[in-house]
């Protein structure tokens, strides 16, 4: 029988993988075939005291949550579980987990120190080999710190039996909004990606949009509206840069109501943005250190939503200069480049089909380019590759926009509106799975995920 690894890398390989992987990561073309998540047990963590144990309960179902949340991972109830009380020193009786039919187990243990230090061991086993696949033990200075730790494990064990990288351990970034549809106040919000810990950045005073990570996930760009210092009843558009540990908010810009959705370059070192000035939208980048403006590019037509490739070399954009909204890509230092599709110029352009496409973001693999499209009347959430070739759409409803990936490539989180216009997050795999709402306290739009937190 497969033991649980290569089965798992096995159905992963089938049926969430794309052609752009095969060379480096062994995998294939994702498919609509039949898909079954692999069952897992994972018993409560043990503890040194009745304390110790009770963070460790915690810690377990988190991590079962994180899991099976990924659509990849089935739990077994802990109803079903025939051996008890494990000890992570002791082997556990195999036949007894295989009866249940788990292909893998997780066993761990909590420790409390007397200065509140924790420390979490684990290990995770192939049940149907009897081998151990990965042990691990982590150590944080409190308790607080469970819920991460518990992320982190989930990580782990994610790798082991996947062949991807974790994301469990990373932050949305989102708008969080209440009040009547003609008033509503607009804060910058946070939380785990999980839905845990929100917690609101800014006071509602002045409406925030578009917020972005950069990549050290310590600080944020965005935009606010803010009152115009020459007329009140006129309104500016203010770029800001917020620090999340100190809560430091720093002014790069006061544009007018001509800049929209600045993203940071992969480097940090400088954000793109589209700038409207006379009376013309175009790409522009700006260096941070030196608060240096560069065209890019410089068109009759509307360019807008720039976003950068994981390497920094590209940008890929919206811009109507071929008749309607579709997807252009560039080069960052403004090079001539050759096109798939027509003659070489400074942008290639990337999609083709009916309708008007928008807030384009590029993959972290680097291969795909996730879009809201909007066609009769509908919207959908799309991802094409970076060749203009095989765009598919993941979703679609009365009102989807906003896509964000997740730190590995794996998952899209984007926003809905509904026909009464409240707005909730929702998140779908490549494969157009495992479409489920992200909890938030209220009505929240325009998340943004951090990169992995470590």
């Amino acid at each position: 029988m497969k033991s649980a690894v290569s089965a798992i890398a096995a159905l992963l390989c089938s049926l969430l993988c794309l052609p752009a992987y095969a060379q480096d990561r062994n995998v294939v073309n994702i498919t609509k075939g039949t898909f079954e998540a692999m069952p897992m047990a994972i018993p409560d963590f043990s503890g040194d005291t009745p304390e110790a144990a009770t963070v460790g309960a915690d810690i377990a179902q988190v991590i079962r949550n994180d899991l099976a949340g990924s659509g990849l991972f089935r739990m077994i109830s802990p109803d079903a579980f025939v051996e008890k009380n494990l000890d992570i020193a002791v082997l556990p009786t195999f036949g007894d987990w295989k009866v249940i039919n788990a292909d893998s187990l997780l066993v761990g243990k909590t420790i409390i120190t007397p200065t509140g230090a924790m420390a979490t061991q684990f290990r995770l086993f192939d049940v149907f080999t009897g081998k151990q696949l990965y042990s691990q033990e982590y150590t944080v200075s409190s308790r607080d710190s469970w819920r991460r730790m518990a992320h982190i494990i989930a990580d782990d064990i994610y790798e082991q039996l996947t062949p991807d990288s974790g994301y469990f351990d990373s932050r949305i970034v989102y708008i969080e909004e209440s009040g009547p549809k003609t008033k509503r106040i607009r804060r910058l919000a946070i939380m785990d990606q999980d839905g845990a810990n929100p917690e609101n950045l800014t006071d509602g005073r002045i409406e925030v949009q578009t917020p972005r990570f950069d990549p050290s996930s310590q600080t944020i760009i965005y935009t606010a509206l803010v009152p115009d210092a020459r007329n009140p009843l006129l309104e500016r558009r203010r770029v800001y840069l917020f620090d999340i540990e100190t809560g430091r908010q720093e002014v790069i810009g006061d544009y007018g109501l001509t800049s929209f959705a600045a993203r940071f370059a992969p480097d940090g070192q400088s954000v793109a943005m589209s700038l409207a000035e006379d009376g013309n939208s175009d790409i522009y980048v700006l260096d941070l250190a030196r608060r240096q403006r560069t065209r890019l590019t410089n068109d009759p037509a509307i360019d807008t939503s720039p976003s950068y490739s994981p390497d920094g070399s590209e940008i890929v954009f919206t811009s109507d200069r071929g008749g309607s909204p579709q997807l252009y890509i560039m080069n960052t230092d403004g090079s001539d480049r050759n096109c798939e599709n027509g003659p070489p110029g400074k942008a290639c352009r990337v999609t083709f089909g009916q309708g008007s496409y928008s807030t384009p973001v590029w993959s972290p693999r680097g291969d795909l380019i996730a879009f809201t499209k909007q066609s009769k009347g509908r919207f959908e959430i799309g991802v094409v590759k970076t060749d203009g070739t095989g765009e598919r759409s993941l979703t679609s409803d009365y009102l989807v926009e906003g896509p964000t990936w997740s730190p590995n490539g794996r998952v899209i989180i984007f926003f809905k509106e509904s026909r009464g216009g409240r707005p909730s997050l929702w998140s779908i795999d490549l494969s157009g799975r495992n479409l489920k709402r992200v909890p938030t306290p209220g009505d929240a739009s325009d998340p943004a995920w951090s990169p992995v937190l470590r």
